[in-house]
């Protein structure tokens, strides 16, 4: 078994997160946030209630916190967090289809200040997080080999732009 904590399990819950890669004329859909450190992006999702399935999860997240309509498609990777959140986060994150705005409320996270569409080829020096999902996404959407699996991502891992 391989741990990122000290070699030892702990006690915290696992959190499936289900996460929406939206691709739209070269640009990639991310949520905008804001914090003390300045300005950087995730991919739209979050947590799946019980009950839902992955999939409807991902179609909702992104509904609320972008207002715009998504159709999940595939799983195109699966990241983890191990560190630094009061629980082991494992985010899947689905290739999505836009359909295009919503009728629901636009619902932003703590710290959301809205969206972007970033553009893709230059997505590896881009504030998007987990940093490990940038060049699988370019490569993804270059028709290139990619991993579907990208580990974790533990606090204090070098930044990757490569």
């Amino acid at each position: 078994m391989i741990y990122c904590n000290n070699n030892e399990p702990t006690k915290r819950t696992v959190r499936n997160s289900s996460k929406g890669l939206v691709i739209q004329d070269g640009r990639l859909l991310a949520v905008k946030l804001e914090d003390q450190d300045g300005v950087f992006y995730i991919l739209p999702g979050g947590g799946q209630n019980a009950g839902e399935l992955l999939p409807s999860a991902v179609e909702r997240e992104i509904e609320e916190e972008t207002g715009i309509c998504v159709k999940a498609v595939d799983v195109a990777f699966v990241i983890e967090g191990t560190d630094g959140e009061a629980s082991h986060r494992v985010d899947i994150v689905f290739l999505c289809e836009y359909l295009g705005a919503a009728e629901a409320e636009f619902r932003p996270d703590t710290n959301q200040i809205g969206y972007d569409w970033l553009p893709i080829d230059t997505l590896n020096t881009a504030p998007l997080y987990p940093s490990k999902l940038r060049r699988p996404i370019m490569d993804l959407y270059a028709g290139k080999e990619h991993p579907c699996y990208l580990g974790n991502e533990c606090m204090g891992d070098p930044e990757i732009r490569d």
